[in-house]
């Protein structure tokens, strides 16, 4: 699958130069690992967030979020968020952050 190249650029734009970020291929998208975990993503053209197992009661509430499951098993802790999840700039910004909240909180790999 494809992935929205502008999204993505908005991450990378978003997160900088953060010391410890890397992109990766995969889940047939791009992601973006800070200290090799993965903050965030793009998969066609929607976001994936990791928020972890404690945030993601309170993240998967938010408008556009569903929990992440490309094999038929729910990730619990990874969450997708469409399009109308991050229209305003502020909530594109919430999101990414989210993920790089966690992926900080977890040690380098």
């Amino acid at each position: 699958m494809a992935y929205d190249p502008a999204l993505a650029d908005r991450i990378r734009v978003r997160l900088g130069s953060h010391p410890a970020l890397t992109e990766k291929e995969m889940f047939g998208g791009i992601a973006f690992l800070v200290g090799g975990n993965m903050a965030a993503g793009v998969t066609g053209s929607e976001l994936m967030v990791r928020v972890g197992p404690e945030g993601h009661d309170d993240a998967i509430g938010l408008p556009g979020a569903r929990t992440f499951d490309m094999t038929g098993r729910p990730m619990r802790g990874w969450l997708v968020v469409g399009p109308e999840g991050f229209a305003t700039d502020d909530d594109f910004a919430a999101w990414v952050d989210r993920g790089l909240a966690f992926a900080e909180s977890l040690p380098p790999k």
